[in-house]
């Protein structure tokens, strides 16, 4: 399951904005790991959104899921990869009050070794990338 980095609670505490960075392969393809988010801590949540939680059995442990739907008690939330587990389907309804913020931006660091010119040139067009509600989220909640 995606872990965020502690850079996401420390720069929690004045501002609407904060970076954090995954670890972890539960929301492939959308994220992986070693990439940035801009998160932005509050507001409202609506399905598809990806979302910065805490975990509910370990609240010191910050995730990264996509909130699909509002149930009665909080948030369903699934990882984009249905292989990789970590999510409601582990530990239910997410309570409202451990969603954090809604990451808005997703940026790629450029990986070692790539330094070809065409090989920077695909990272430049596809390093920062706005994080959009994906609408499939319900289809993959039937599925399951």
């Amino acid at each position: 399951m995606p872990e965020l980095s502690q850079e996401t609670e420390r720069g929690r505490a004045g501002a609407p904005f904060g970076i954090a960075e995954v670890t972890g392969p539960s929301m492939v393809p959308t994220l992986h790991h070693g990439d940035q988010l801009l998160v932005r801590y509050g507001g409202a949540v609506r399905p598809g959104d990806v979302v910065v939680l805490r975990h509910p059995f370990q609240q010191d442990l910050l995730v990264v899921k996509r909130a699909v739907e509002r149930r009665e008690g909080g948030w369903w939330v699934l990882g984009d990869n249905p292989y990789a587990g970590g999510d409601s389907t582990d530990y239910g309804v997410v309570p409202e009050e451990l969603i954090l913020g809604k990451a808005w931006l997703r940026f790629r660091p450029v990986a070692a070794g790539q330094r070809s010119p065409l090989a920077l040139l695909r990272w430049a067009l596809s390093a920062a990338r706005p994080l959009l509600p994906d609408r499939s989220a319900s289809r993959r909640l039937r599925a399951r």
